[in-house]
């Protein structure tokens, strides 16, 4: 009969302790990377700001909204207008639009990007409907606004000074 000695006893546990610390993380890390992503504007992903003191400018940037739907979700979603120019530091307002073209009540979610990626941190939203559940009864349209603006930190950036557009891109997913 095998018997363990305290220095294999020693290993055991400290195996089992790495494995469930990495278990642990691996858990952790969809959610840890989401907060670092809106804390950051990291990969383009906007940041939520609660009260906005921004000086605005009189410099424009071109707003193009994107919406798309994955194919196994049979709704509508389109946004009210292509595109809008908007001051930079100036709030905007823009609505986005869903219907559900099934014959049953469906749950929706959408995700969103800023392209290019580098704009992505400097591009704000106040309000929106991302990440947030939404369901739409069979035929049932809705309206989905969003509210953002610009920093005009972007014009003092080497990399974005000469940005003249940018693109929001919403994309709802299907929850089962």
């Amino acid at each position: 009969m095998f018997f363990f000695s305290k220095k294999n006893k020693s290993m055991v546990f400290f195996l089992a302790s790495l494995a469930l610390s990495m278990l642990c993380f691996a858990y952790a890390s969809v959610p840890l990377y989401r907060i670092f992503c809106k804390a950051t504007g990291y990969g383009g992903t906007i940041k939520k700001v609660i009260n906005p003191t921004v000086n605005r400018t009189d410099q424009k940037l071109r707003i193009y909204f994107n919406a798309d739907v994955m194919p196994d979700l049979p709704w509508e979603f389109s946004s009210e207008v292509n595109y809008i120019d908007t001051k930079i530091g100036e709030q905007s307002l823009a609505f986005y639009y869903a219907k559900n073209l099934s014959n049953q009540p469906l749950y929706g979610m959408a995700v969103y990007n800023v392209t290019p990626f580098k704009a992505g941190k400097y591009f704000n939203k106040i309000a929106c409907f991302c990440f947030e559940e939404q369901m739409l009864l069979p035929g049932q349209k809705a309206a989905m606004p969003v509210s953002f603006f610009v920093d005009p930190e972007i014009m003092r950036d080497h990399n974005t000074k000469d940005l003249s557009e940018i693109t929001l891109s919403y994309t709802f997913f299907k929850l089962k």
